[in-house]
Order: structure tokens, then sequence, then C-alpha cells
């Protein structure tokens, strides 16, 4: 069974306040690059959380404020990943943390500092919502190791840039500030360093103040629309199910008398 602690400390730190729920990404001596080990203790915090239903956001961030993260660790690599049947025994032991991130019902955000490449950059594009500092780096940089980028990571980059943002990210194999990753999409908004964290806090409340009900099921609707298939007249009815939730009488109630609205999630 593989660690899920290096030198005594917790690989995926996890912090709660409340509906908030923070995980860190802890190798900042690595600048968090992700060991297989890494890669399934979050798997397993992330699962785990996902069936916490008084939960109203999950952030997701880098120890040591340098990093985000800086991809895989590549110096497993020629022990675990040094052929394709250990390319694709690596892929399946990732592909559950992907796959939790990607199915999270819980409202995510990506608090990224400095350097955000590889597979970390391919665990903030699964998050809803992606902040970077002024520092943020960004990139893709599989070119050099002589690698294509493997599909579920294709498909998320794709769906976020487009096609031809992703080409450019894949062929050139640039590591972009902050401001450029914004203009190309990677990113939802870039915050100063100084004040960063209060930035995060502020959008984190934000989020926790809206109805849990309605942003869970937002996070369904906003999959389902990319679906080819048409929606059923019962999936255009079940926008409305809400209207029949206590939250939502709460908000309506909370609207007219001009207050504040209490919403508990049911």
């Amino acid at each position: 069974m593989t660690s899920s602690t290096e030198g005594g400390a917790a690989l995926v730190g996890l912090q709660r306040e409340g509906p908030l729920a923070v995980l860190t990404i802890n190798r900042p001596e690595r600048l968090n690059a992700m060991s297989l080990a890494l890669w399934r203790a979050l798997a397993a915090q992330v699962s785990a959380l996902s069936g916490e239903t008084d939960l109203r956001c999950l952030i997701l961030r880098g120890a040591g404020g340098k990093a985000f993260g800086a991809g895989a660790d590549i110096s497993e690599f020629p022990e675990l990943r040094f052929s394709r049947e250990q390319a694709i025994g690596y892929a399946a032991a990732i592909e559950p943390t992907l796959a939790a991130l990607a199915a999270c019902p819980i409202p995510t955000l990506a608090a990224i500092e400095g350097v955000c490449t590889g597979g970390a950059l391919e665990l903030a594009l699964l998050c809803d919502l992606r902040i970077s500092n002024e520092s943020g780096r960004f990139g893709i940089p599989i070119n050099r190791i002589g690698h294509c980028l493997p599909y579920p990571a294709m498909e998320a980059l794709v769906e976020l840039v487009g096609r031809s943002r992703a080409l450019e990210i894949l062929l050139e194999g640039r590591v972009v500030g902050a401001q450029e990753a914004y203009a190309m999409g990677m990113v939802n908004r870039v915050v100063p360093d100084e004040g960063f964290g209060e930035a995060i806090a502020a959008c984190a409340e934000r989020i926790m103040g809206g109805a849990p009900l309605a942003a869970r099921r937002h996070k369904i609707m906003a999959r389902r629309v990319l679906e080819p298939r048409s929606l059923t007249q019962a999936e255009k009815d079940s926008a409305y199910d809400l209207c029949d939730s206590a939250d939502y009488r709460e908000g309506v109630t909370a609207f007219l008398e001009k207050r504040k609205p209490r919403f508990e999630g049911r």
C-alpha cells in the first residue's frame, strides 16, 4: 500500500472551516511535483469530501507559496513510467484522481500561486474556477520529454481553451505568465501577489453565500449542455426542481424582505 506521507508530513493537507474545505498539495521542496503516492492521496481526499453534503466550496492549492505544482514527478519515470506498458499502468493509477475532481459535486476553486505546469495544470483545468496571482506561470511542455498529452487531459484543455489555443500550448511548449494565461482562457482571474489570500477567501465566501443546491445543480447542467445529444423535456423541466426547495422559498423571501438569505441546503 502506498504511503500518504513523505518525511512524516501528509502529502495532501486538509483544513476544514465549516462548509469550506482546503486541500493542499504538500511537497514544497519539490515545487509540489506530483508523485504517484501524491496522486493517490489526492484521489482519496477528493473522493471522501465529495460525499459530504454540508460542504459548499473546495479549494485546491499548493504548499509553500512558490508553486501550485510543477507537474508529474519525472524523477519517478525511469522506474514507474519508462515504457508503453508502464505508462498505461501509470495512467490507470492517476485516472481516479482526475475522475474524482471532474465529478466532484462541490464547487471547486484552484488557488494558483507561482508555477502551475504539466499534471498540476491538468488538475487546475478540472476545477470549476481558477484564480492566479501575478506570479503564476502556466504551461504543458510535455513535448520536451518526447510525449503527448493523454486524452483525458486533452479533453479538459480543448474544452476550456479551444483546439487552436490547446495546440499552441502543446506545440510550442511555452511556459507563459498569468496575464497571458488569462488571455488564453486558462484562468478566470489574475490578482496581485499581495492580497492573494484575501482574494481567494472572498471568492470562496461568494460561492458559499449562494444556495448550495443551486451550485451543485449548476455544475451538473453546465456539464450536460456540452453533450451532443438533445435535452429531453424531463431534463429541461428538472431545472425547476429547486422551486420546491426550502432554500428557494428562503431566497425569494429574503430578497423581498431585503435581508441576507440563510440557505441550509434543503
